[in-house]
Order: C-alpha cells, then structure tokens, then sequence
C-alpha cells in the first residue's frame, strides 16, 4: 500500500512539473519569440521595397515602310531571329524603277539643257561682237555720207538710206545683248558655272536621289538585332501609314517596376535590385535602379483621370521604375511583358532608439544583412 502512495506521488509531481513547464513555454518563451520576431521585422524592414507589379520590357518598334506597294517577297518567319541589316520583306519594286529610269532621264534632259544654254550664250557673245563691227561701219559710212552731203557730192535720199543702215545696226546690236542676258539669267549670272551647280540640275539630281532611295526603300531591312513579329504575308498591300510588322529588341532588356508612391520614399538610382522572373522561379537576376519615371503612370494614358471635378476618390498613384540588369550570358532568355517580382535594396532601416543599437548589430550579424544609414528621425 505504501508502494501504491509512493507511485501516486510521483505522478502528482510529474503532473506538476509538465505544467510548470507548460505554462513556462506559454507566458515566458513564446512571448519572447513573439517580441523577438517583431523586433527583428522592426529592425530590419524598411529596407527592401518588393513588388509584383513589374515586367521586362524591350526596345519594340514598328517597322512601317517608307514606300507603298503590294509586298512581294517575306523573307523572316514569325518569331525568327533577325540581325543587323537581315532583309525582312520586300515591296513590289517595279513602278519604283521607273521612276527611277525617269528621273535619270530628266536629268540627261537638264545636262543637255545647260549645256545647250552654254553653247547658246558664247554664240551670242560672237554675234555681238559681228553686230558691233557692224554698228561701227555703218556709223563711219553715215559720217562720210554725211561730209559728201554737205559738199552736195550726194543726194539727201542716198544719205538717208545709210542714216537707216546705221539704226538697223544699232538695233541688231541691242537686240543681240538682249539675248546674251536673257541667256545669262538662264546660266544664273554666271555663264562659267559648272552644270552640276547649276539648280536646274541640282533639282534634277535631287529628284534622281529621291527616286532611287525609293527603289532602295523597296528592301526593309531590320535596324537592330531582335525577333520578327506580326510578319506581313505575300500579296499583302503595305504602306507608310501603317505598320507592316514589328521588330522585338533582343539586346535592350530591362525591367519596369510600377511601384506605389509610398514606396519611392527611400528608392535612388544605382540601388541593387534583385529580380525573380515567373517563368524562372529556380533563376534571379541582379541588377540595379536605372531612373524613375518623372510622372505617374496615369499621366500617360490617354485619358488622364479629371480630379477637378465634384467625384474624386483618392487612389494611391504607381510611379515606374526602371530596373537595368546586369549582363548574365548563362541567363534565361528574357521576354518582353513577363511578369516579374522585384526587390530593391534602398539601403535605409530603421535601427530603433540608441540603446538599441548592439542589438541591431546583432540581429544584421545573425542575418547576415549589410550594415545600412539611419532612417532620419528613427533614432529620436
């Protein structure tokens, strides 16, 4: 019997003592986890600034045609790499080539036009000069009539008909020069002036230039390195108006993160940033704040929100951030409109009252986290 109130003793102690140590881990040990946990989200957040509202982005053009016509030839496929200079479609070029033919043809008509002027204007300098002998002969034949006349040596009338000789060569004379100008202000004064100076052929070779880029402009050809996409198909009626497809950049990747602007408080350029990629979820990038945007995202829309009016609601704005990434050549290919998530390192935490401090050093020691500056105003 004393065996059996020994053993129920030493149960009743047991009991006990599990409930001390229940009660121990209760209101002593959790607490201090709780407190412990807390205090360190309190030291150590602030810092990094996450959100999922993020994508890559890529240099993406539309390749619009700088002539019109039916297109003749594709040579990409859908989503094919193309490089620098790669041909990507051709237009039908043959109205091209003859405008082409045509304005060369102009051209050889304004040369031979010049030239013509040219000739034009030294003959007419030879027949001044033959025009002014003339003048000149008539004006002494009318003088020596004129000495017979008054030596009644010769009638009036034969004087008369020399008087009339000497104006028709007057005439001739002012009629030549006349003509010298007028084919000098053809040669623009300058009756020297070298053909391909001349603006009539400067015209004409202009309009040569133009049509033979036209014919040129037949073949686009890719500006960059990229992706093909939204390709045209054979017969299909391009012109400048209109994209005729579209040119994906595959060199210029980067990473805009819509941030809230409660965030932005402590977000600078050149701040690291860690980069997770939906489609990746084993890979991270690493990278760095490129710029931040100078508006909101709602200020590019096409419709900007009205808050003058009598409705308004506030809405915290989304300001972007662009996010350049450092060059991994062993990375996954990135592709424009992924979603990502995003992690910047402002480098600014709050590290409590002054007393605190050894143990923020503690806590960023166990952690492993970068000594970071004082947040202002958190010490005080």
């Amino acid at each position: 019997m004393c065996d059996n109130n020994y053993r129920s003793s030493g149960k009743l102690i047991g009991n006990e003592s599990g409930l001390v140590n229940s009660r121990f881990i209760l209101l002593t040990v959790i607490p201090l986890a709780v407190i412990l946990i807390a205090t360190v989200i309190y030291l150590l957040g602030g810092r990094y600034v996450e959100t999922e509202n993020a994508y890559v982005r890529a240099d993406m053009v539309s390749v619009v045609p700088e002539v019109s016509g039916t297109v003749l030839n594709v040579a990409v496929k859908e989503n094919q790499n193309v490089k620098t200079g790669d041909l990507l479609f051709e237009i039908d070029p043959q109205r091209y080539r003859i405008a082409l033919d045509q304005a060369e043809s102009e051209r050889a008509e304004v040369q031979t036009q010049i030239e013509t002027m040219k000739a034009s204007y030294r003959e007419k300098q030879q027949e001044l000069s033959v025009a002014r002998n003339n003048q000149a002969f008539s004006q002494r034949e009318y003088e020596r009539q004129g000495e017979l006349a008054r030596k009644r040596a010769v009638s009036e009338s034969v004087l008369d008909s020399y008087r009339h000789k000497m104006e028709l060569a007057e005439q001739q004379v002012l009629q030549v020069h006349m003509g010298l100008e007028r084919i000098k202000a053809g040669l623009i004064g300058d009756p020297d002036i070298a053909v391909e100076e001349h603006p009539l052929y400067r015209k004409a070779q202009s309009a040569l230039e133009a049509a033979r880029k036209d014919l040129d402009d037949t073949r686009v050809l890719a500006r960059f390195d990229g992706i093909a996409s939204k390709t045209p198909v054979e017969g299909q009626y391009a012109n400048p108006s209109r994209a005729a497809m579209s040119l994906v950049s595959v060199a210029s990747v980067w990473v805009e993160a819509n941030l809230k602007e409660t965030q932005l408080t402590h977000i600078q350029p050149g701040q690291k940033v860690e980069v997770e990629v939906d489609a990746y979820p084993d890979y991270s990038w690493h990278g760095r704040v490129g710029s931040i945007a100078g508006a909101a995202g709602s200020e590019f829309s096409v419709l900007p929100a009205q808050n003058a009016t009598g409705n308004w609601v506030k809405v915290v704005q989304r300001i972007p951030v662009r996010v350049e990434l450092e060059n991994t050549p062993d990375a996954p290919r990135l592709l424009s409109g992924m979603s990502v998530m995003v992690s910047i390192d402002t480098g600014a935490q709050s590290r409590g009252p002054a007393f605190m401090q050894p143990l923020t050093s503690w806590i960023q020691r166990v952690f492993g986290v970068d000594a970071a500056p004082e947040m202002a105003g958190d010490s005080e």
